[in-house]
């Protein structure tokens, strides 16, 4: 599992930033299965329980650019940090239900139904195309290709994922009940990759803090893919152990807030 290097400070810390190896066509991922598409179910609790991204790690991503599309918006945790920027950005969601959201708590923002295969964009249009945990949704293949066919030149393809530190031993064995999450893997598994026509990715990485409630943590847990494609049986038994980790573990029990700690993981890849 990942493991951060935890700041002695709440707040964010930087790494330098490194080179990435691009994608082998060889390495092509199978499509992804129905959890990319469960969050719609459970779209306010996403959009409450998520956490949000680090202000610097959005504007190392977007450097000089200016028109973005953000794939895989959800809810629009990525968007509206784009939009704050003042960058023109647009929406982009497989699911109706998470740009309803999206739409509901930003309607300026325009929102358009596709897929990172298949965006609803014209060629050369944008500067930047955003995926704020959702690359390890797609075949990067197809993706990488799409977000080339999208980009002007020189355009940047930005991937971004907020990872739980999990060299806290709370916070591992609260993976240990509610699963692994398939961004969890792959940033642990260094398997972050991007295809040709893009360029290598470069990597840099932010820790931080997050104070939770315990609701607030019952109902992040809610909203994870694991959870929502799960039998009720599952579900059940997921949530019973999120409360007796509450209230068994002596960093937690009788708390009314504790400390999350985050590790935000990003990579630009440039178009030539």
């Amino acid at each position: 599992m990942v493991a951060a290097k935890r700041g002695k400070h709440a707040g964010q810390h930087r790494t330098a930033p490194r080179d990435r190896g691009t994608y082998d066509r060889s390495m092509s991922t199978p499509p992804p299965d129905t959890r990319a598409t469960s969050f719609g179910r459970a779209g306010r609790s996403y959009d409450r329980a998520r956490p949000e991204y680090p202000a610097d790690a959005a504007a190392w991503l977007l450097a000089g650019t200016t028109e973005v599309a953000d794939v895989g918006a959800g809810t629009g945790k990525l968007t509206r940090l784009i939009a704050d920027t003042g960058r023109t950005v647009t929406a982009v969601d497989p699911d109706p239900e998470m740009l309803r959201v999206l739409a509901e708590r930003s309607p300026a923002i325009p929102t358009r139904t596709g897929t990172g295969e298949a965006l609803p964009l014209p060629d050369a249009s944008v500067d930047a195309v955003t995926f704020g945990q959702a690359w390890h949704w797609v075949d990067p293949v197809a993706a990488s290709a799409e977000a080339a066919r999208v980009l002007r030149p020189g355009g940047i393809l930005g991937l971004i994922w907020n990872i739980r530190d999990e060299s806290v031993p709370w916070i591992a064995a609260l993976t240990e009940i509610i699963t692994p999450s398939a961004a969890e893997l792959l940033i642990a598994e260094h398997g972050v990759r991007v295809a040709a026509p893009l360029g290598p990715l470069v990597e840099q990485s932010w820790t931080w803090i997050r104070t939770l409630t315990p609701d607030t943590l019952l109902e992040l847990v809610r909203s994870r893919s694991a959870y929502l494609v799960a039998d009720p049986t599952a579900q059940q038994q997921m949530v019973r152990g999120v409360r007796d980790l509450l209230a068994g573990h002596p960093d937690l029990t009788g708390r009314d807030t504790f400390a999350m700690p985050y590790r935000t993981v990003a990579y630009r890849s440039t178009r030539p």
